[in-house]
C-alpha cells in the first residue's frame, strides 16, 4: 500500500536540501548578530538620572555612576533601591532589544536547542 503525500510535502532530497542550507544560513545570521548584541553598550538611568548604569549585551555591568545628591548616610535604603532598579532595568533592556533583533531573523519561531 502507498501513501498519498500531495505535491510538495515531503519533497525530496533538492528539498531537503534547500531546507538544510535556509537553516544553516539562519544559524550564520544568528551568530553574527549575537556576537553583535554582545559587543553592545546601554546606558540606563534610574531615580530621576541619579544613578546611571553601564551594561554591555553579555549582561555585565560596566559601570555604576552615583550622583552626590542621593548619597544619603541616614538613608542607604533608598540608594540601594534606585542601584537595583537601575541594573534591572538594564538587564530588561538588554534582554528585549535581544529578542527583539532575535525575532527579526527567526521570525518568533521557537528553536529550543539550536541556541
Amino acid at each position: 500500500m502507498r501513501a498519498n503525500i500531495p505535491r510538495g510535502m515531503g519533497g525530496g532530497p533538492q528539498n531537503m536540501n534547500a531546507m538544510l542550507k535556509q537553516a544553516q544560513k539562519m544559524q550564520e545570521d544568528m551568530a553574527a548578530l549575537q556576537e553583535d548584541l554582545d559587543n553592545r553598550e546601554y546606558d540606563i538611568s534610574a531615580g530621576g538620572g541619579v544613578v546611571g548604569v553601564k551594561i554591555n549585551g553579555k549582561k555585565e555591568i560596566l559601570s555604576i555612576d552615583i550622583k552626590p545628591e542621593i548619597v544619603d548616610p541616614d538613608d542607604i535604603e533608598t540608594l540601594s533601591d534606585i542601584l537595583v532598579a537601575a541594573v534591572n532595568e538594564a538587564i530588561k533592556r538588554v534582554e528585549d532589544t535581544n529578542n527583539t533583533e532575535m525575532a527579526k531573523i527567526t521570525g518568533n519561531m521557537g528553536m529550543p536547542g539550536l541556541f
